[in-house]
């Protein structure tokens, strides 16, 4: 998550590590690879085992070498990390002493043109962290102008989202959409911008990416599987870098660190053990060494909370917003 020559070196990396405060003997989960960061920091600590986890297939392809060297304490899975508990089990691990997780796209996706992440790299308009399911091209030529403009507001916060949905069905008609220089050339058409402020595709491209990739989802669903493979005492650190993953990961904890306070004048309504204990009451933020040497560290917070001896809590209701297999089934 770090620029190019760093990239070993992920955002918060280090106060993430510090929070699972990793012990000789521990299994570990990094439950987004990327380049291995967290990995190689957990492997430092003699005795340590790492299950490693990415849903692409380069990262994995990338942490063969670190493979080798950890002499068989670190095993490379290509999955979602939504499916960590499953993961863990196949592994025959029934419980970990620490899960970390860096949320969204990586600094090596984006800067490969051919993935098709960057508005400001010219290449095929994929954006599939993995290598399967549908593109962004294939959302852009299938989705209604509605399915369009809600994708874009809800998961990129973009306020134009209905300038922007309109203006690519009145281009689509005109020829196919499928590369980033042409979608960003569509929306910087309709949204303005003053200087100094994001590029005006910036909201759109993150939209599409994370519906595309089903990030949001996977999260909520990622989170509820570290609780259930977490032992009493184990560590879950979570790095995000946009307001919609950081209020999914706040709610989460704050959910399952809550302690009973209800209303003497009110019926005691039963309320499950909390399950986790915060460690951090406000997100931990980089440095400004940091944020000087990464401007992509600007936005990122650190969240993380220890395990109680409580039962997982149950599984939270999915929530109402698009999803891509209706969209994709669409006519």
């Amino acid at each position: 998550m770090s620029p190019a020559g760093q990239r070993h070196v992920p955002v918060l990396g280090r106060e993430a590590v510090g929070m699972l405060a990793p012990h000789a003997g521990g299994t570990y989960v990094d439950a987004t690879f990327g380049a291995g960061g967290y990995s190689r920091a957990i492997l430092g600590v003699a005795g340590t085992r790492v299950i490693g986890i990415d849903r692409d297939r380069t990262a994995i392809a990338g942490g063969f070498g670190l493979v080798e060297r950890s002499e068989g304490r670190l095993t490379l899975i290509e999955d979602r990390f939504s499916n960590l508990a499953e993961i863990c089990a196949a592994e025959g691990v029934a419980a970990v002493d620490g899960v970390a997780m860096d949320v969204g796209v990586s600094s090596m996706q984006l800067d490969e043109a051919g993935r098709g992440f960057s508005f400001r790299l010219d290449g095929p308009l994929d954006m599939r962290m993995g290598q399967t399911g549908p593109t962004a091209a294939d959302v852009i030529a299938k989705a209604s102008e509605a399915e369009l403009a809600d994708v874009i507001y809800l998961f990129g916060e973009e306020r134009h989202s209905r300038s922007v949905a309109r203006a690519i069905v009145a281009a689509r008609k005109e020829a196919p959409i499928t590369t980033t220089r042409a979608l960003a050339d569509i929306v910087a058409r309709v949204v303005r911008t003053k200087p100094g402020d994001i590029h005006p595709a910036t909201r759109t491209f993150q939209g599409l990416r994370i519906f595309v990739n089903q990030e949001l989802d996977e999260l909520q669903t990622a989170l509820e599987a570290a609780e259930r493979v977490l032992k009493p005492g184990g560590r879950l650190a979570v790095v995000s870098f946009h307001s919609l993953e950081d209020r999914i990961v706040k709610n989460f904890f704050a959910a399952r660190a809550k302690t009973s306070g209800g209303s003497r004048h009110l019926p005691e309504v039963k309320q499950a053990a909390p399950s986790f204990r915060l460690l951090t009451r406000k997100p931990v933020t980089p440095s400004e060494e940091e944020m000087t040497a990464n401007p992509r560290a600007r936005s990122a917070k650190l969240r993380a909370a220890e395990r109680t001896d409580a039962p997982a809590h149950a599984r939270a209701a999915a929530p109402s917003w698009p999803r891509l297999s209706d969209v994709m089934r669409g006519g």
